[in-house]
C-alpha cells in the first residue's frame, strides 16, 4: 500500500501561480508512475497531469498544457504540480494518485481507473 497526502493549495488570483505537493509512504516511490487529477463541483474527476517512475515521461490534459508543470524527486517520495497562469475554471479540488504498473503508458496515465492509490485531495481556488 502507499499513503498519498497532498498539500499547497489555497485561494488565489487568476493569473497567480501555486505549486502543489503530494508526499508518498509506504511503497518504494521511484516504483510508482503518479499522475494528478482534479474534480470541480457538480462535474467528474479529470485528468490533469502524469508523470513515469523516473521522471523521464509525462504526459498533460490540453487544457493545462503549457501553464502546469508535473515533476516528482525520488529521493524525497515527493510529488509536484506546479502551476501557473491560472484560471478561474482551474478550481477543483486535486488529487494525486498513484499507479502501481510499472509500465508507462501515456494514454492510459489519463485514466483514472488505472490508478491504485489516492490522497485525500487539496483545494484550490481561483477568483476572477
Amino acid at each position: 500500500q502507499v499513503q498519498l497526502v497532498e498539500s499547497g493549495g489555497g485561494l488565489v488570483q487568476a493569473g497567480d501561480s501555486l505549486r502543489l505537493s503530494c508526499a508518498a509512504s509506504g511503497r518504494t516511490f521511484s516504483s510508482l508512475n503518479m499522475g494528478w487529477f482534479r474534480q470541480a463541483p457538480g462535474k467528474e474527476r479529470e485528468f490533469v497531469a502524469a508523470i513515469s517512475r523516473s521522471g523521464g515521461g509525462t504526459h498533460y490534459a490540453d487544457s493545462v498544457k503549457g501553464r502546469f508543470t508535473i515533476s516528482r524527486d525520488n529521493a524525497k517520495n515527493m510529488l509536484y504540480l506546479q502551476m501557473n497562469s491560472l484560471k478561474p475554471e482551474d478550481t477543483a479540488v486535486y488529487y494525486c494518485a498513484a499507479d502501481f504498473n510499472p509500465l508507462w503508458v501515456p494514454v492510459t496515465s489519463q485514466r483514472s481507473s488505472y490508478y491504485d492509490a489516492w490522497g485525500q485531495g487539496t483545494q484550490v481556488t481561483v477568483s476572477s
